[in-house]
């Protein structure tokens, strides 16, 4: 076998077996969802275990200083949640006579002229009808319990990816350096110094993009906050907080935070005005996330024109939901050095230049 053959078999090969390894990784992916949380937040938090370790702060130290502030803050975001949440608990069963009585008087007047229906709810019955159906409740959650039974492994999995992500997080950060230099090793050094300099651009455009998207979510914090405050929705300053500072999770964070203003404007009981307010002040919030303020703020740091924010938004929802959505903007980035690349090697083909071998 000659030496040319020799090297085209042993690519073949090794290209096999990488081919091979991204295979399994996608085989293995519902298992892998607490290795990539931990590592994308790993990748954002190790520029600040580094900015410690240049302060003189052991290494080990400025990793668990880390945690702790990221424990912190997601602490804070559930004190802001969960007293919210209670404080409206208490003011709809504090309030629930008055909205009864109010749509005694104006809802139902309205059903029987349009509709011919005649209801009228009586206040004094809820409690009544409570504790009749307390039964057929306790009935309901011994079949809940029994359902839980059956699904707790898939329980138990998503307890355990919980705790896994933090220990994974631990490690990543602890052995950052140590693990970037083992991939670079492994790189064919051939492609080294490329693959290298190709990583520092990634690198470089995925901090524009975080910077932009920190910009993004306190712009929208400001504009929520402001907007509920004007239409005169109550706790429209930890509502309008929560919902930009929820706006890296797509669909949840809105979703959580149009769903707590709906919820403050209907126990207001002032009729439609305060629910209409909400509506307007949201739905032009979600256009000026998706077409002003993402594709300027994001899209122009990492060297993405608007419209193309627009189509990898909806081209990686439509393709992996979710956490398409979530990865969207980041992975294009990333793309888009290996398209500059591509398109570099394009320029100079013979094919480009209609240039023969001969």
């Amino acid at each position: 076998m000659t030496p040319e053959r020799a090297d085209r078999l042993q690519t073949l090969i090794w290209s096999v077996l990488g081919l091979a390894i991204l295979w399994l990784l996608f085989l293995l992916g519902p298992i892998l969802s607490p290795f990539l949380l931990a590592g994308i937040l790993a990748y954002i938090c190790a520029p600040l275990v580094e900015r410690l370790d240049k302060f003189g702060l052991p290494h080990l130290a400025g990793v668990i200083a880390v945690m702790l502030l990221l424990t912190a803050i997601l602490a804070l975001l559930a004190l802001i949640l969960l007293p919210l949440v209670n404080q409206e608990a208490q003011q709809l069963l504090a309030r629930l006579p008055d909205g009864i009585r109010l749509l005694n008087e104006q809802l139902m007047p309205w059903l029987k002229e349009r509709f011919g229906i005649q209801l009228k709810l009586d206040p004094t019955t809820l409690p009544r009808l409570i504790a009749d159906n307390r039964d057929s409740s306790q009935l309901i959650a011994q079949k809940l319990l029994a359902s839980l039974k059956i699904g707790g492994i898939a329980l138990f999995g998503i307890v355990a990816n919980l705790l896994l992500a933090p220990v994974v997080m631990f490690y990543l950060l602890r052995d950052w350096h140590e693990l970037l230099g083992r991939l670079g090793a492994a790189i064919p050094r051939p492609w080294h110094a490329k693959t290298l300099a190709m990583a520092h651009e990634i690198n470089a455009v995925l901090a524009e993009f975080l910077r932009g998207q920190l910009s993004v979510m306190l712009a929208l914090a400001l504009y929520y906050s402001l907007g509920l405050w004007a239409v005169g929705i109550g706790f429209a300053l930890p509502v309008g907080m929560l919902t930009g500072l929820l706006v890296f999770i797509p669909y949840l964070g809105f979703a959580t935070g149009f769903t707590l203003a709906l919820a403050v404007a209907a126990l207001q009981f002032s009729g439609m005005a305060p629910i209409v307010g909400v509506l307007a002040v949201y739905g032009i919030g979600q256009g000026l996330e998706s077409f002003i303020l993402t594709p300027w703020l994001v899209g122009k740091r990492i060297g993405l024109h608007p419209l193309a924010v627009i189509f990898a938004l909806l081209a990686f929802g439509q393709l992996f939901g979710f956490f398409g959505v979530l990865l969207a903007l980041p992975v294009s980035a990333a793309l888009l050095v290996g398209l500059r690349e591509v398109r570099t090697l394009y320029l100079a083909s013979r094919f480009y230049r209609g240039e023969s071998r001969s």
